[in-house]
């Protein structure tokens, strides 16, 4: 039986409204996108230095003042309302360092015309990785000036970044004297409020994948 010229229209204009609510129903009952905000009473024990294993949903990264491979001071104003991932290397490393190397290249090529993004890197022996170390590090890895900040310092200061602002290494009681020693994987994503958003292997690419997707994620919130 043929259809009536009308009673097609008809039949698509339906199948048409039909497929549309179904697109925008899924589109509101999909499970949303959301990533956590760390603070010290949700993690492991063993990250959390005893003093701030209680705070609750107050944690904000700590503020600091190193120097970058420029010589420059670099402090919790220079990334001030800026998304920040932060790892603790340090140049002579034989081993994870390099991979880490790799995908912080690859981090800073992908968000290299975004001044809303900033990477950190604090290095773990600061006394053998002066100022003038740093810089020819830096300039192997191609690092780009005000976006890539090769940083050292005072030890003990580095030491309790790395323990008790970014909890990107177990706390092990040290205090950043001559004999401590930390050494990490971890990339840490920060948002522009300060508040851990997120912990990855900065040795893995498909960590580092889940990293990108989750800065574009937070590039959205911040609009």
């Amino acid at each position: 039986m043929k259809l009536r010229k009308a009673d097609a229209l008809k039949i698509g204009a339906l199948a048409i409204i039909f497929f549309t609510g179904l697109y925008f129903g899924y589109q509101i009952l999909k499970p949303q996108k959301s990533l956590p905000i760390y603070n010290p009473s949700q993690l492991d024990e063993r990250l959390v230095h005893p003093s701030i294993q209680s705070q609750g949903l107050r944690h904000r990264t700590l503020n600091f003042s190193l120097s970058n491979q420029y010589g420059e001071t670099v402090t919790e104003k220079t990334v001030e309302g800026k998304i920040v991932i932060a790892d603790f290397f340090f140049t002579t490393c034989p081993s994870i360092c390099k991979d880490m190397a790799v995908q912080m290249r690859r981090l800073q090529e992908e968000f290299k015309n975004d001044t809303a993004i900033v990477l950190l890197s604090h290095s773990v022996t600061p006394v053998a990785d002066s100022v003038s170390v740093l810089a020819e590090y830096a300039q192997r890895q191609g690092a780009l000036k005000n976006k890539w900040h090769l940083m050292t310092g005072d030890k003990p200061q580095i030491y309790k970044l790395a323990r008790q602002s970014y909890f990107a290494v177990l706390d092990e009681g040290g205090n950043g004297n001559e004999d401590d020693f930390i050494h990490t994987e971890n990339f840490v994503l920060v948002d522009h409020q300060r508040r851990i958003r997120g912990f990855y292997d900065g040795t893995l690419a498909e960590d580092v994948d889940r990293l990108v997707e989750d800065v574009r994620w937070l590039l959205d919130e911040c609009d």
